[in-house]
């Protein structure tokens, strides 16, 4: 029954791995020298560890910095109206001036004309924005990748 096929294919096997001593060594020696590979780069660049940062009160907010400050915005949205108001009144007591855009173009024709205390902020979608400046464009976090 099957004692006897499990104990044919075994000796089978073996007969195989006798016959063919080259690949059966490389099957045993390529796996170890990827281990000792992996193990030699590990040594030659060891992870950093940075030193632990006290947990300590910064204050409060200056915000004489955002008198004027204005945020326009664009496309005006049901979540784009929502997450630009938490961004006004949930941070700050008398809230930060929001102004909304119809277009992209609008957003840009409007930061030319504004002081420097204007940023404008592009939603592409309910997960993705980017910040225009008046000389620059920021993407945001979600496209930075670490090394």
């Amino acid at each position: 029954g099957v004692w006897r096929q499990t104990r044919a294919l075994l000796f089978k096997n073996c007969l195989i791995k006798c016959r063919t001593k080259k690949s059966s060594v490389q099957e045993v020696l390529f796996p170890l020298f990827f281990l000792f590979w992996l193990i030699l780069m590990s040594m030659m660049h060891p992870h950093r560890k940075y030193e632990e940062v006290d947990n300590i009160n910064l204050g409060t907010l200056d915000t004489s910095m955002l008198v004027d400050f204005v945020i326009g915005y664009t496309p005006p949205t049901r979540v784009a109206r929502e997450i630009m108001k938490k961004v006004a009144f949930d941070n700050f007591e008398d809230g930060l001036i929001t102004e909304e855009y119809l277009s992209e173009e609008e957003l840009q024709e409007a930061s030319a004309l504004k002081t420097s205390k204007f940023v404008g902020v592009v939603f592409k979608d309910a997960m993705s924005y980017q910040l225009r400046f008046p000389d620059s464009v920021v993407m945001s976090s979600i496209y930075t990748e670490s090394r």
